[in-house]
């Protein structure tokens, strides 16, 4: 059975608008959906095995366990492709794409902060459907509400109030927005985005 783990060495320090505290607090609560995440799996095929996969309780422990393997994986994503001081210019697969579909890329970036502004808890991503090369912003609802079956994850923007409460007022998302924006680990983005390219799956975290 797999195991996962959270992955320590994609923990980001040192961001323009975030602070390491926000950081440590909201990373307390990725490594809750890892442990969760272990744990529902585990009591899920223990169930299996004596024949109780059609149980009331099995069937509840199965839907929380999509909500907290989808919080996993949001979050792997989302770590992953912060780091400050990465310069834009690193990207340039992944502005090639977005400019064709948007017209340029401070299109794409204006609709992917509007995205993140959707009224309700999720996360703003950016996908590309790996058939028809297409690329669209999307709001997920809470972790698992409005994913887009089959396409991949380029860019991941937890805007859920536990990602920036420290640092800022709840009616301030627009100011932690811009601050995500500051941080965007840009190598991460174009390696996500080669990947899809050349068919390959968009990695959680950097290769």
């Amino acid at each position: 059975m797999v195991v996962y783990t959270a992955r320590t060495e994609f923990k980001p320090t040192g961001l323009v608008g975030i602070s390491d505290k926000q950081i440590d607090e909201h990373w307390k609560l990725y490594e809750g959906y890892v442990t969760q995440t272990n744990t529902l799996m585990k009591q899920l095929a223990e169930m299996r095995e004596k024949g109780e996969g059609a149980t009331p309780l099995y069937l509840d422990r199965k839907r929380r366990f999509g909500f907290e393997m989808c919080g996993m994986l949001v979050h792997d994503y989302y770590f992953a492709n912060l780091k400050a001081g990465v310069s834009d210019a690193s990207a340039k697969d992944f502005k090639k794409l977005v400019a064709e579909k948007y017209g340029s890329f401070e299109n794409w970036l204006a609709d992917f902060k509007a995205t993140g502004t959707t009224r309700g808890v999720g996360h703003a991503i950016c996908y590309m459907d790996p058939i028809t090369g297409d690329v669209n912003n999307h709001f997920i609802e809470l972790h698992n509400d409005g994913h887009m079956p089959g396409y991949q994850v380029l860019l991941s923007m937890d805007v859920w109030e536990h990602a920036f409460l420290l640092d800022y007022a709840p009616t301030e998302r627009g100011k932690y927005i811009e601050a995500f924006m500051q941080n965007i680990h840009w190598d991460v983005v174009e390696e996500r985005t080669q990947a899809c390219l050349s068919g390959k799956a968009s990695p959680r975290f950097s290769l």
